[in-house]
């Protein structure tokens, strides 16, 4: 029996290991991290997730919903409503509002030249040897994440789709990556005599798509007891485009 359970163990290792192969972000090679040459200093968005109490723990789980957004569950931590012991016969409902409740995933792509931030040339068409090319960023490029879809409460849904973007992608994602001017690589690149040489950069940008759940929340309060209370549960179809800190495409043409 013992040998059995360690093959089954063993088995299920096994499966495991292309899922974790598989999650570890596969960057072309024309894609270069700038995070040292990087003359704007990025500031990182902290990850919002926030855990719930063990009391709101125990509410999220009587709801028989997913509730993950972090700006609703801070605001059930924090929450002071307490019945009396005492209050026999009590009864209310407390609105406290419509909310975005959860977000699941269903796709996630990068796109690596999401957006063209820089352009570098050299016209070589009357010299009489090769010149080299390199980049350097000509002005400083403001890239900013979007949603898919127009939506109330946008940054709570930034939020919560940022939170499982991340999960999927080892990149620095952020709604607001900035490449600094004068940021550039030692790189070169050779345009021949009698050419012309291009060497543009692009952001990349995570496009993560999926569902949303919204709904109007309650706290009821019963007697001694109080429990969350989801009415009029709705779902959209909704994603964003989630800039990729710090890393840049190059891509080079002579004509």
């Amino acid at each position: 029996m013992e040998k059995l359970g360690l093959s089954v163990i063993l088995s299920l290792m096994m499966l495991m290991i292309p899922l974790i192969a598989y999650s570890k972000e596969e960057i072309p090679d024309q894609v270069t991290s700038i995070e040292k040459e990087n003359t704007y200093t990025q500031m990182s968005e902290e990850d919002a997730t926030i855990e719930p109490s063990d009391e709101v723990k125990e509410l999220l789980e009587d709801a028989k919903i997913d509730i993950d957004n972090p700006v609703l569950i801070k605001l059930l931590n924090e929450s002071t409503i307490k019945p009396s012991p005492f209050a026999f016969g009590y009864r209310a409902n407390v609105y406290l509002g419509h909310w975005p409740l959860s977000y699941q995933s269903e796709s996630s792509e990068v796109n690596w030249d999401f957006q063209m931030v820089n352009v570098n040339e050299i016209n070589n068409v009357n010299g009489e040897k090769k010149e080299d090319l390199f980049y350097y960023q000509i002005e400083e490029k403001h890239v900013k994440g979007a949603l898919t879809a127009k939506a109330e409460q946008s940054d709570q849904i930034n939020q919560m789709i940022l939170q499982q973007a991340r999960a999927q992608h080892d990149l620095p994602l952020t709604f607001h990556a900035v490449v600094g001017k004068e940021t550039k690589s030692s790189k070169t690149y050779s345009v021949p005599e009698s050419k012309i040489g291009k060497l543009k950069a692009y952001l990349p940008a995570v496009k993560d798509t999926g569902q949303m759940t919204l709904g109007e929340v309650y706290l009821e309060l019963k007697g001694s007891n109080k429990k969350i209370v989801i009415k009029n549960v709705t779902k959209q179809e909704i994603g964003a485009y989630i800039p990729v800190a710090n890393h840049l495409t190059f891509t080079f043409e002579t004509k």
